[in-house]
C-alpha cells in the first residue's frame, strides 16, 4: 500500500518591472524558497526507510516529460504516489519580453532619418510648433508675437502666410480637435482666433486680464466652438464663443482650482478637459452642463495618482492627450520626469526620469544610451540647467505618435522615441545635432491613395500596396535659444551645407548697420502689474538711455513676468528682476553685464528706481525701488526711474513678513506695461 502525497502548491516567482530612467528597465525577482525534503518513502512491506537522496529538478522534469509523452516507463516509476510533499512544476515559466505587434510597421511610419533634413527661420526665437489634425497645416509661433502658417504638401511644406499676432510674447497656443480653429494668447491681453483652412485671422478677443493658457474645448463636429481661457492672476477659467462674435464670456468656472491654471488639454473621446494649476493639482471637468467631472472616468480622485505632482512638489509644463484619448503624458519641473497616465482611471502607467542627477550618474556609470566626451557632456549639461528658466520650460512638451504606443520628447541625448508598451527606447532623433529639442510636433502623413487598409495589409510585403500607401512623415522641433525650427523626414541624403534655409534676413550679418537702422527700444513710463497691485514708474531715458533700453526690452519680451520680489528690507528698499529668485541670476538684453550711467539724479527721495549690481559696471536685469532717502547709493547704482503712483503698493510689499530678507509669501510681477 503506497502513501498518498500531502496537499500543497508551489508559487512561481513573480517578476516586477520598474523603470528608473528612459534608457533602462530593471527586473527585480521576489525569490521563493524551494520546498523542503519530503522525509521518507514507504517500502512495499509497509516499513519506513529513510530517503537516501532527493531527486534533482532535472530528473523530475525528464520523468514528468516521459509521463506526458506516453512512454512505456514502469508504473511505479511514473506514479505520483511515490513522492510525499508538494510537487515541483514540470516547466518553470520564463520571463517573456513584451512584444508590441507590428512594432516595426509603427516605427516605419516615423521619419527614417535621425538627422534633420531642413531648417527654416523666424526673426526671433521659436516658441511653439503645432501640426493641425485632419487639415495638414504646420503653424509656428515665435516669442516676438509672430505666427506663420505652412501647408503640408506631398514632399515637405510650403509657406502660406505670416501674422504679427501680438505685441510681445505669445503665452499659449491651441488647435481644435477638428483642426479647423487655432488660437493664440499674448501678454498684450488679447486672444487671436484663426481659421486654419483659409489661414485667415477670424476674430480677436480683448481681455481685461492677462491670459495664461488657452484651449479649444469642443468636440469634432460641434456647431458652437468653445475656447477656454485661464487667468494669470486668479484661479478662474472663462469659456468664450470660439467664433469671436461675443467679447463677453459664456461662463466662468470658479472654485475648481485654488491657484492660477497653467495648462489645459481637451480629450475629444471623453468630452473632458484636464487642467493643471501652479501648485501641481490636476482636475477633470466637462466643458458644458455642470462643468464637473464626467461620469465616464474615475469616481473618486483618491483612487488615482493625480496627486503625484503635489507629492513631488513639481508642476507640469506640458499635458498631451493620446490620439485615442486613453492616456495623457506630462513633463514636469523641477523633478524633470515624464509621466504617462491612464486617462479614465487617472492611474500612473509609466514614469521616465530625466533629472540632471540621474543623467550625470548614468554618464559616469556608462549606462546611458550614448557615452559622451566629458567636454561635450558638460556643454549639454549647461544647456539642461538653463531649462529651469520659466520662459523656456513652458515651451517643453511630450507628444504621442498616431498609434498612442510611442511617446517622443527632447532630452540631453536627443529626441527620444519610447515604446511605452515594451518600455524601450526604439529611436533617437538629433543625437548628433547642435541643438536641444524643446517643442515637438509630429506629422505622420496621409496615404496618397486613401482606402480601407488593415494593419495586416500594411505589414505585408505587397509592393503595389506599399507604393499606394506611401507616406511622408515629418518630425518638427524647436531648439533652445534658436530662431530656427528643424524638420526630420525620410530624406537621408541632404548635405549639411544645404539644409539650413535662409528664409529670413539674417539678424547678425552686419550688427552695426542693424543697430543704426533700428532705434533702441525706449519709453517714458512703465506699470508694474504685481500680485499686490500696480506700481506706476516714470522712466528717464535721457539720463540713462542704455539702462532704460535694457529695462524696456526685457519688459516687452516678458523677461520679468512671474519673477518675484526676492529681497525686501523695511525702511530701505524692495528688490526684484531676478528669474532665479535668489539674487544671483539675471542678465542684460546683450547677454553680458553693462556699464553704469550716472547723472545728476540722486537718491535724495524715496521711490527711486535703480539698478542692482555686484560692483561697478556689473548691471544685468535686477532693479530696486527705495522707500527712504538713500544718499549713500549715489554714484554706485544707476538711477533710471521713479515710482509716481501705487506708492501704497510699494509700502505694502515693504511691510510684508520676510525671512532672511525674502518674503515668506511670493509677491510676483505679473508683467510690465511700457508707454
Amino acid at each position: 500500500m503506497s502513501a498518498s502525497p500531502s496537499e500543497g502548491s508551489y508559487r512561481y516567482a513573480q517578476m516586477k518591472e520598474t523603470t528608473l530612467h528612459g534608457d533602462q528597465r530593471h527586473l527585480v525577482s521576489n525569490s521563493i524558497p524551494l520546498p523542503s525534503d519530503a522525509g521518507s518513502i514507504m517500502d512495499k512491506d509497509g516499513s519506513s526507510t529513510p530517503r537516501s537522496a532527493k531527486r534533482s529538478r532535472s530528473e523530475l522534469e525528464v520523468e514528468d516529460t516521459k509521463v506526458h509523452n506516453g512512454s512505456n516507463a514502469p508504473e511505479d516509476a511514473s506514479s505520483s504516489d511515490d513522492d510525499i510533499g508538494p510537487a515541483l512544476p514540470s516547466n518553470v515559466p520564463k520571463k517573456k519580453r513584451r512584444v508590441l505587434p507590428y512594432e516595426k510597421l509603427y516605427i516605419s511610419s516615423l521619419p527614417s532619418s535621425t538627422r534633420y533634413s531642413k531648417s527654416l527661420m523666424h526673426r526671433d526665437q521659436l516658441a511653439f510648433i503645432t501640426v493641425t489634425p485632419l487639415t495638414d497645416f504646420l503653424i509656428t509661433s515665435s516669442v516676438d508675437g509672430v505666427v506663420k502658417f505652412w501647408k503640408k504638401v506631398s514632399q515637405g511644406i510650403e509657406f502660406v502666410k505670416e501674422f504679427r499676432a501680438h505685441i510681445g510674447e505669445i503665452r499659449s497656443v491651441s488647435v481644435s480637435a477638428d483642426g479647423r480653429s487655432f488660437a493664440t494668447a499674448g501678454i498684450d491681453k488679447s486672444i487671436k482666433i484663426f481659421d486654419v483652412v483659409t489661414f485667415d485671422l477670424l476674430s480677436m478677443l480683448t481681455l481685461e486680464l492677462t491670459p495664461k493658457c488657452v484651449c479649444w474645448v469642443h468636440k469634432r463636429g460641434a456647431s458652437l466652438p468653445l475656447l477656454a481661457v485661464s487667468d494669470e492672476v486668479n484661479s478662474s477659467i472663462a469659456i468664450y464663443d470660439g467664433r469671436g462674435e461675443n467679447q463677453n464670456s459664456l461662463h466662468i468656472i470658479t472654485g475648481l482650482h485654488r491657484s492660477p491654471v497653467t495648462l489645459m488639454a481637451f480629450n475629444n473621446a471623453y468630452d473632458c478637459v484636464v487642467s493643471a494649476d501652479e501648485n501641481g493639482m490636476l482636475e477633470y471637468w466637462r466643458p458644458s452642463g455642470s462643468y464637473e467631472k464626467p461620469d465616464s472616468v474615475f469616481e473618486y480622485k483618491s483612487s488615482t495618482n493625480l496627486f503625484e505632482f503635489k507629492k513631488s512638489k513639481s508642476t507640469p509644463c506640458s499635458i498631451t492627450i493620446s490620439p485615442s484619448g486613453s492616456q495623457f503624458a506630462t513633463f514636469s519641473f523641477p523633478d524633470r520626469k515624464v509621466r504617462v497616465f491612464d486617462f479614465p482611471t487617472g492611474k500612473l502607467y509609466r514614469t521616465y526620469d530625466e533629472s540632471i542627477p540621474t543623467i550625470t550618474e548614468m554618464q559616469q556609470a556608462g549606462t546611458a544610451l550614448q557615452k559622451l566626451e566629458d567636454v561635450e557632456f558638460g556643454r549639454r549639461l549647461a544647456v539642461e540647467r538653463e531649462l529651469e528658466n520659466p520662459a523656456i520650460r513652458d515651451k517643453i512638451n511630450v507628444i504621442f505618435d498616431e498609434t498612442g504606443h510611442f511617446i517622443l520628447y527632447g532630452s540631453l541625448l536627443g529626441t527620444k522615441v519610447i515604446n511605452t508598451f515594451t518600455n524601450r527606447v526604439v529611436k533617437v532623433f538629433g543625437e548628433q545635432e547642435p541643438f536641444r529639442s524643446l517643442n515637438l510636433a509630429l506629422y505622420q502623413g496621409q496615404p496618397q491613395k486613401k482606402g480601407i487598409v488593415t494593419v495586416s495589409m500594411a505589414a505585408s510585403a505587397n509592393p503595389l500596396l506599399q507604393d499606394a500607401e506611401a507616406r511622408d512623415p515629418m518630425l518638427v522641433s524647436t531648439g533652445s535659444g534658436k530662431v530656427r525650427f528643424y524638420i526630420f523626414t525620410n530624406d537621408e541624403e541632404v548635405s549639411k551645407s544645404e539644409r539650413d534655409i535662409q528664409n529670413e534676413k539674417p539678424r547678425n550679418i552686419n550688427t552695426r548697420q542693424q543697430i543704426e537702422a533700428k532705434p533702441a527700444e525706449t519709453g517714458t513710463s512703465a506699470i508694474l502689474h504685481t500680485t499686490y497691485g500696480d506700481i506706476h514708474i516714470r522712466l528717464f531715458p535721457e539720463a540713462a538711455p542704455k539702462t532704460v533700453e535694457n529695462f524696456v526690452t526685457h519688459s516687452k519680451n516678458g523677461y520679468y513676468n512671474n519673477t518675484i520680489f526676492h529681497r525686501v528690507i523695511r525702511k530701505f528698499m524692495i528688490q526684484c528682476g531676478d528669474p532665479l529668485a535668489d539674487g544671483t541670476g539675471g542678465e542684460s538684453i546683450w547677454g553680458k553685464e553693462f556699464e553704469d550711467e550716472f547723472s545728476t539724479l540722486k537718491h535724495d527721495k524715496p521711490y527711486t528706481v535703480s539698478m542692482a549690481n555686484a560692483g561697478p559696471n556689473t548691471n544685468g536685469s535686477q532693479f530696486f525701488i527705495t522707500t527712504e532717502k538713500t544718499p549713500w547709493l549715489d554714484k554706485k547704482h544707476t538711477i533710471f526711474g521713479r515710482a509716481i503712483q501705487g506708492l501704497d503698493v510699494v509700502h505694502k510689499i515693504e511691510n510684508t513678513r520676510v525671512y532672511k530678507e525674502k518674503p515668506e509669501e511670493d509677491i510676483k510681477i505679473i508683467n510690465i506695461s511700457i508707454a
